[in-house]
């Protein structure tokens, strides 16, 4: 890998099945790169940075990111199991997510302001004191995911399913809801109910 402090820049570029499995990437800024079938199963990507970038079918299973910078990067069916996204760069960080699996992840206190998540597998996830404002959860399984003093307000959990978040504890002003999710709103009354009227 590159020794010195100097910045390798790739741009423009599409890296097919490389194995990145538990090596450290240095020194490198990725523009508008492509990402397909690669692995980086517990690497350490610390400190660098991607920029309008897509990773499709990549394993990103519990790979350090601390200081690296994500701006306007899509996740198409890529395997995120346990990252602290947390510690990523707070200047360069902006996502969507498709049909990918960030369970076990966490972006506490994180601001991600119109992020979309579609499709996507979200159990166990830890959104405490995100800003989620004008987020999208279209079609995702929130099981078990945390939801504590976050900006929920105009977010859209119309589709999602399995949330649990109290209304008591977070903004959620303008959220939306359909009828058939408002349970998740309930939980901690632990009401009975009944959705046929019978």
């Amino acid at each position: 890998m590159n020794s010195s402090n100097e910045t390798t820049v790739h741009e423009d570029k599409t890296f097919n099945s490389i194995n990145y499995a538990e090596k450290r990437l240095e020194n490198r800024e990725f523009i508008k790169c492509e990402f397909v079938n690669c692995d980086f199963s517990k690497s350490d990507l610390s400190h660098n940075d991607f920029m309008d970038c897509h990773f499709k079918q990549c394993n990103f299973s519990l790979t350090v990111v601390t200081g690296t910078g994500f701006k306007d990067v899509t996740f198409t069916g890529c395997k995120i199991l346990g990252i602290d996204f947390s510690k990523c760069n707070k200047f360069l960080f902006s996502f969507n997510f498709e049909r990918s699996h960030l369970d076990y992840s966490t972006f506490y206190g994180t601001k991600l302001k119109k992020t979309n998540f579609t499709e996507c597998s979200l159990k166990e996830t830890d959104f405490e004191e995100c800003d989620l404002t004008s987020s999208v959860f279209h079609n995702c399984d929130l099981s078990g995911a945390t939801f504590v003093k976050s900006v929920l307000e105009k977010t859209d959990f119309r589709t999602a399913k399995n949330f649990s978040l109290d209304p008591a504890v977070n903004k959620v002003k303008q959220a939306k809801f359909s009828a058939l999710n408002l349970s998740g709103l309930l939980y901690q009354y632990n009401l009975d109910i009944d959705y046929h009227g019978e």
